[in-house]
């Protein structure tokens, strides 16, 4: 056996060693469908120490296209910068290559306390002239939880009905909202599918978040038919789960998706070792792709 198929075998090993991994195509197999989206991260938690110039040096070295900067994080990419600090964060995205996909908020419209409601969406839209203004494409939001004692509907059209403001709002600014599958409860994607439908506007759509609970008697397809009018905005987690990765990917294909799926992964005690493990994931999820 020569070093190549020692390799290969090596490989093969490898990846069945790991469930959520299908095991490579065999050479010269082409994908069903071309690829159209890119890989980012999410600055929750793998950068959430870094500031932007360690952010944008380390998305060029590994080859990462996009960012999401969480809010709360080392970056300081906040409401309170004043025009001259916008427009240096800007400036050094612009001039990196790297896009400022958006602003990842925890902004939430499920509150049964009208006042904490309307704090959000006040929020909202200091997040949506920030984006504006850094070049961001738009704001992620979130439900969080299904409120106690109030019937579930309800709660669901409380949401909705908060994200019009929001997205006109964002409409006014050329940006766009991106309501993140998330919380107990509302995670689950026929109640995702509800908030949407009482919003009814086409900058607002989704943050598909590759949750368990997206998963169908085994499969994403089911519910992510139900939400692919809404998909706008993809976060991805640990590849070497049971999560049926390929199958997604196959799904953003499928629906033309040429935007970016963001990881969202934990940190690293340091840069170094952080961009390292940044590497291996886009190897990862570039064969994963396939």
């Amino acid at each position: 056996m020569d070093r190549r198929e020692l390799l290969a075998a090596g490989a093969a090993s490898l990846f069945a060693s790991f469930p959520g991994i299908a095991e490579p195509l065999p050479a010269g197999k082409a994908p069903a469908e071309p690829r159209r989206f890119g890989l980012g991260i999410v600055t929750y938690n793998i950068a959430a120490a870094w500031d932007i110039p360690t952010i944008l040096r380390v998305c060029q070295a590994v080859g990462l296209q996009a960012v999401e900067l969480r809010t709360t994080h080392k970056h300081g990419v906040e409401p309170h910068l004043g025009p001259s600090e916008r427009a240096d964060v800007r400036k050094r995205f612009a001039d990196s290559g790297v896009v400022l996909w958006g602003l990842g908020t925890v902004c939430e419209f499920h509150a049964p306390d009208s006042a904490i409601v309307r704090k959000n969406i006040e929020s909202c839209k200091q997040f949506l002239q920030l984006s504006a203004d850094v070049g961001g494409k738009g704001v992620k939001v979130r439900p969080n939880a299904l409120p106690r004692d109030v019937p579930v509907e309800k709660t669901l059209e409380q949401i909705g009905k908060s994200l019009i403001e929001c997205g006109r709002a964002a409409s006014d600014l050329g940006q766009e909202i991106w309501v993140e599958v998330h919380g107990p409860g509302t995670s689950h994607p026929p109640h995702m599918e509800t908030i949407m439908r009482h919003c009814r506007l086409d900058n607002v759509g989704i943050t598909w978040n590759s949750n368990m609970t997206d998963l169908k008697d085994g499969s994403v397809r089911p519910y992510f038919d139900l939400l692919r009018p809404w998909i706008k905005s993809v976060h991805i987690n640990e590849l070497y789960s049971a999560y049926p990765w390929r199958e997604l990917f196959q799904c953003l294909k499928e629906m033309g998706y040429d935007r970016y799926t963001l990881a969202e992964i934990p940190g690293t005690p340091d840069v170094a070792s952080g961009e390292r493990l940044l590497r291996y994931y886009k190897a990862l999820w570039e064969q994963q792709c396939l």
